[in-house]
């Protein structure tokens, strides 16, 4: 990365490298060593940082300080239960506005999703654009916006899903009876399976994470 790289593009790699879980956990970034492994001044990095706090990817750390929180079964409780609320309601106003060339779309991403061996990064990123293909055709700019800011916070645990708990196939199957139940205009087995689709991953790793993460 170059002195001209855009600060986007140095903001969607430290973001990236949040949720591969490349950067220490619990301990204070320091910006000049952000610097040199970026290959950036410190004024973007200090501004990049300063962006993702204001985002929930970093926390505080003394009274200038920044650093990456530890993983917490209660953050994840709390997006879990905020999906699960949330998701269903946007389904049930996009029920009636779907099409062919969205449900084209969203088989699409699942036929991706069944691709062997994809990184954490990219399953994430598949797995939003699933749910996002569906929840934009609702309409409903401001709860689209938060349901996709509470999956960019999620993303930090997708890894956990994928590797520790070896979740990705009963996901997938849930994914293709949702998209089977909307295709049959059943909203109420609709929104169920979603509800269930999102409590039943958060159960699972708020119990991996109080076993697992001590910090």
């Amino acid at each position: 990365m170059t002195e001209r790289q855009p600060a986007e593009a140095l903001y969607q790699q430290l973001k990236q490298d949040i949720r591969d879980n490349k950067l220490p956990i619990a301990t204070p970034l320091k910006q000049e060593q952000l610097a040199s492994d970026y290959g950036v001044s410190r004024i973007p990095i200090r501004d990049v940082l300063q962006r993702l706090k204001n985002e929930g990817w970093l926390a505080q750390s003394g009274k200038r300080g920044v650093m990456v929180h530890p993983l917490s079964a209660t953050e994840a409780e709390d997006l879990y239960m905020m999906r699960m609320y949330l998701e269903p309601l946007i389904l049930s106003h996009a029920m009636s506005k779907f099409n062919h060339q969205i449900l084209g779309q969203a088989t699409d991403i699942l036929e991706q999703l069944d691709q062997p061996k994809l990184s954490i990064s990219k399953h994430g990123d598949l797995n939003w654009q699933f749910h996002g293909c569906l929840y934009q055709a609702a309409n409903r700019p401001a709860l689209f916006n938060n349901i996709r800011n509470l999956h960019q916070l999620c993303s930090r645990y997708i890894g956990f899903h994928s590797v520790e708990l070896n979740y990705e196939k009963t996901s997938q199957q849930e994914h293709y009876q949702l998209l089977d139940a909307i295709k049959a205009k059943q909203l109420g087995k609709a929104k169920n399976i979603l509800k269930q689709h999102i409590s039943e991953a958060g159960e699972i790793l708020v119990e991996y994470l109080h076993k697992n993460m001590h910090f």
